[in-house]
């Protein structure tokens, strides 16, 4: 497995997960759900035979034994592919058998009605008020917001509502973040960082062309080359309702919606911070808020 040193005890082990893995999914496979007959005859176990699974994959009978059978051979994804295929695999269970066959998995695949947001991510969201929390697409867009993330990061229906963008033209965020000048650069590499995991995704570029129009800072930063990992970035704001407050941002990604990536804003301990939110949640804060605050 690529960049793993694997011990003679531990890839023994993931042969043998590898065997009992395929065993069990060839176990729930009917016949008729793969497209067989079965000629009426009783089988002395459930499932298709390896013979069957070889043929339906396009693969050797020998060959789909000796890996059922968890012997050191070579595999390929395509092949892979197949036999996951013909034993109706979901998504994580095709990315574990890539693990257990000593290959890196795929990526994992994205819900083809990905406009649709999950209820259990708004829920979340809600979950952590009163602090802010956001959740955007891959490209930066923010699909979902809480009231906090309204009120103290000025997401606003009338902005373009891309957290990228919006960081370098919004005039209210400029205004209200006291750290802008020492995050844009992280901001900037982190974006880098994105869009080279996908060169091809024609979606960055189209938004690094609009970016880099748009904003000589931005432009400027991305020259430098710079690049870092999503992770937590801290960020102190100035509202006009509470003054300072001081948080820091967590991006999280969501296994069951890998286009998504969901971001908490946690107070620190610093200038009163927690109660300050509380307050701005609080049906006193809300009457006061009449202009939203970007951060």
């Amino acid at each position: 497995m690529a960049d793993v040193i694997e011990t003679a005890a531990g890839k023994a082990h993931r042969l043998k997960e590898l065997r009992e893995f395929l065993m069990s999914r060839r176990a729930r496979v009917s016949p008729a759900e793969a497209g067989l007959p079965d000629g009426g005859a009783r089988r002395r176990t459930p499932g298709l035979r390896r013979e069957e699974v070889a043929v339906l994959a396009g693969v050797g009978a020998s060959w789909y034994q000796w890996l059922e059978q968890g012997r050191d051979i070579s595999v390929s994804p395509q092949v892979l592919d197949s036999v996951a295929r013909v034993l109706r695999m979901g998504d994580a269970e095709r990315r574990h058998l890539y693990r257990l066959a000593g290959l890196n998995p795929p990526a994992p695949e994205v819900p083809g009605d990905r406009g649709t947001m999950p209820e259990g991510l708004r829920r979340l969201i809600d979950t952590w008020m009163p602090y802010p929390a956001h959740i955007m697409d891959p490209y930066y867009n923010c699909v979902m917001y809480n009231d906090a993330a309204a009120a103290v990061l000025g997401m606003r229906p009338d902005q373009t509502q891309n957290c990228l963008v919006d960081f370098f033209t919004d005039p209210l965020y400029r205004s209200r973040s006291k750290s802008w000048e020492r995050n844009a650069r992280t901001v900037v590499a982190q974006f880098r960082a994105a869009s080279a995991a996908r060169p091809e995704d024609g979606g960055f570029q189209t938004l690094l062309a609009e970016l880099t129009e748009s904003s000589e800072e931005f432009a400027r930063l991305w020259a430098e080359r710079d690049i870092e990992d999503a992770g937590q970035i801290r960020k102190e704001l100035d509202h006009p309702l509470v003054g300072l407050l001081c948080v820091e941002s967590t991006a999280m990604r969501v296994p069951a919606r890998p286009d998504l990536t969901i971001v908490l804003h946690t107070p620190l301990d610093e200038a009163n911070t927690a109660a300050k939110l509380e307050w701005l949640a609080s049906p006193e804060g809300r009457r006061g808020a009449m202009y939203p605050v970007a951060g």
